[in-house]
């Protein structure tokens, strides 16, 4: 007696092919933006220098990045992963104000993380 297989129902072809169902689920995570806002109390030279520390750019882009900032209301540091820009963004604040104003009341840098267009 021979027996022939049981037809495959919708089901049974995600059981038959585990891998279909997983690549249809997978979607790219955007990537974030690291944004520097203007200070008007922490020091350009030292908004330059906690870019280069904690992004090792090189001295004159972390000068036009700064800059920027400061001419515009904001500058794009770094995009990346989610992950990364939140750890960018807590080195930047982590530094503190500048040292040379934070008795007039200087606060951490204002930086924020942005969804960026794909």
């Amino acid at each position: 007696m021979s027996s022939s297989p049981a037809p495959m129902n919708s089901d049974d072809t995600t059981l038959a092919n585990p891998e279909a169902e997983f690549q249809t689920q997978l979607r790219r995570q955007p990537p974030y933006g690291v944004v520097l806002h203007n200070d008007d109390m922490n020091t350009f030279d030292y908004v330059v220098d906690t870019i280069r520390t904690v992004f090792r750019y090189e001295l004159e882009k972390c000068f036009q990045l700064t800059l920027e900032a400061d001419q515009t209301g904001r500058s794009i540091l770094w995009s990346g992963t989610l992950e990364g820009a939140e750890l960018k963004r807590e080195q930047m604040i982590s530094r503190g104000p500048d040292p040379k104003v934070r008795d007039r009341g200087a606060l951490p840098l204002k930086v924020t993380l942005e969804e960026m267009p794909q």
